[in-house]
């Protein structure tokens, strides 16, 4: 099963400074809720994991990341992303496209587009769930990434305020949330086979 995504988030930092974080692989990755970087292979190659709470079940997916492309021109980047859970049921794999935007002298968009791909128990989700569970990632992804950037834009705005000055701890991917919105989704769903 494949979902296309494009999505575009307003960032409260230069393009220059959501740049600096947007090529840093290692600290993107801090951002996309329940990832870590596990190991660096060499300036394109990443191994990493993603895991997932749901209540009292765990999930952990082991995969790679490779850096296909990074445009600094453009400020755009291309990575393709691809792993298996732990017990080897179901795989996933991404491609995206992300490139930061100038809005104005103070603040951007960040702008991604992606192809997700997924087989087995993931695949099983469907499209129509697969949908309202990747916006709800997306957006805990921007909003870790949106106070990332902000907290590197405000040393530039206070000088001597530096040391001071730390990234927020990004926030783990919150299975409830994803489950509300698969529910939504489900519910969407019913109402618009009745209505037809």
């Amino acid at each position: 099963m494949k979902v296309q995504l494009e999505k575009s988030y307003p960032m409260p930092a230069t393009a220059d400074t959501a740049w600096a974080l947007l090529q840093d692989i290692e600290g993107v990755a801090t951002c996309m809720p329940g990832a870590k970087i596990t190991e660096r292979i060499d300036a394109t190659h990443y191994k990493g994991t993603v895991a997932v709470k749901l209540g009292p079940a765990s999930l952990s997916f082991r995969g790679e990341i490779e850096v296909r492309g990074i445009d600094p021109a453009a400020r755009s980047l291309h990575l393709f992303a691809k792993g298996t859970d732990s017990t080897g049921g179901s795989a996933a794999s991404m491609d995206l496209t992300a490139h930061v935007e100038a809005a104005d002298g103070a603040s951007c968009n960040l702008v991604g587009v992606s192809e997700v791909s997924m087989s087995g128990k993931a695949a099983t989700f469907g499209g129509r769930v697969a949908g309202p569970v990747a916006d709800q990632v997306l957006g805990q992804f921007a909003a870790n990434f949106a106070a990332k950037v902000q907290a590197m834009q405000a040393p530039q705005q206070t000088p001597g305020a530096a040391a001071s000055v730390a990234a927020p701890e990004p926030k783990p991917l919150n299975g409830l949330a994803l489950m509300w919105a698969v529910f939504k989704g489900w519910l969407a769903s019913l109402f618009a086979a009745k209505k037809s």
